[in-house]
């Protein structure tokens, strides 16, 4: 079974890469992690920094998570991540994702070991 860490890092981490000028890069990235079976995910991130500086980000600002719980934290410097917004027309099993590069504050939860 995939651990919370794992299910992180497949879902959240690209580490080195960065989508460039690709407007696919959504499409395939989220069907490469398998983000598109059973269902089009409408959201994810993906983090292009290392993931020791994503794993740093939990001893960095304590913030409250959206659901209400206290474990998450926010990252004192801005990282470089893509979001992908499943698109208004696209519908299971034909997933469609629009990329978006930003650089701003990420917030992870962080539980467990190892510590994201």
């Amino acid at each position: 079974r995939e651990s919370p860490a794992m299910k992180f890092q497949r879902q959240h981490m690209d580490s080195g890469n960065s989508p460039g000028n690709n407007p696919n890069y959504c499409n395939q990235m989220m069907m490469r992690r398998k983000m598109t079976q059973g269902r089009c995910k409408p959201l994810n991130t993906f983090v292009h920094e290392s993931l020791e500086d994503v794993k740093a980000v939990c001893s960095q600002k304590n913030v409250l998570c959206k659901n209400g719980r206290t474990n998450c934290y926010e990252s004192s410097s801005t990282m470089h991540i893509t979001d992908c917004r499943q698109t208004g027309s696209s519908k299971y099993p034909n997933c469609a994702y629009k990329t978006s590069q930003k650089e701003k504050h990420i917030i992870v939860a962080c539980e467990g070991d190892p510590y994201v």
